[in-house]
């Protein structure tokens, strides 16, 4: 099953200016840019959907939510999944699970990975599942041990790992759309680049 490279967004990329969009004040002096309007998101999500239904086949999927970065993502792929599960004539039975994975303090990784959840994972046997969220070396090793027949990646964004993303995007720590800082900025629909304002006043 091959999909399509993600959309590269250039390290010259400048990002829009933030008068531009809906803002929440709170957090006004504290982005430098919005990275990827909301938009654009829903956009590029919509075609995920449509290639991982092309890709994955009629095998029975389990969608395994890492939580908390990974919800806005997996909430919004799935309902387009579902929506193609309604409306096509191939149609794929899916299961959905949560897990929270915890690493990050301030914009570094602990190198300390926490796994909370995930109530039977040794219900994933035999299946495909659809990961979607951010630190997955730990999460994969994981999945290994209940050999499903196949394991696929989804995130929105990645600097590194080849997985099913939305958009490659340069080494920026960025936020919004569910992915935080400190717990931060989980509630902006965009995803932006944090300022170093932004990093001090939320800082841990």
């Amino acid at each position: 099953e091959s999909f399509r490279s993600p959309s590269a967004i250039g390290d010259d990329e400048q990002g829009y200016d933030l008068d531009l969009f809906c803002i929440p004040k709170h957090y006004a002096d504290d982005l430098e840019k919005v990275y990827i309007p909301h938009g654009l998101i829903m956009d590029r999500t919509e075609r995920l959907a449509r290639e991982i239904m092309k890709g994955m086949g009629g095998h029975h999927i389990v969608a395994l939510c890492v939580l908390k970065g990974g919800y806005k993502f997996f909430a919004d792929l799935l309902d387009y999944i579902k929506a193609l599960n309604r409306n096509s004539d191939k149609s794929i039975p899916m299961t959905v699970d949560f897990i929270r994975l915890k690493s990050y303090c301030n914009d570094q990784s602990t190198g300390d990975i926490k796994v909370i959840g995930g109530d039977d994972l040794s219900t994933l046997t035999g299946k495909d599942i659809i990961d979607t969220g951010k630190t997955m070396k730990t999460l994969l090793s994981l999945l290994k041990q209940y050999n499903p027949k196949m394991v696929k990646v989804a995130r929105m964004t990645q600097s590194v790992e080849k997985y099913i993303v939305g958009f490659e995007v340069p080494d920026k720590f960025v936020v919004g759309y569910a992915l935080d800082y400190n717990e931060y900025f989980r509630d902006l629909n965009h995803i932006c680049v944090i300022s170093e304002t932004g990093k001090q006043k939320y800082k841990a």
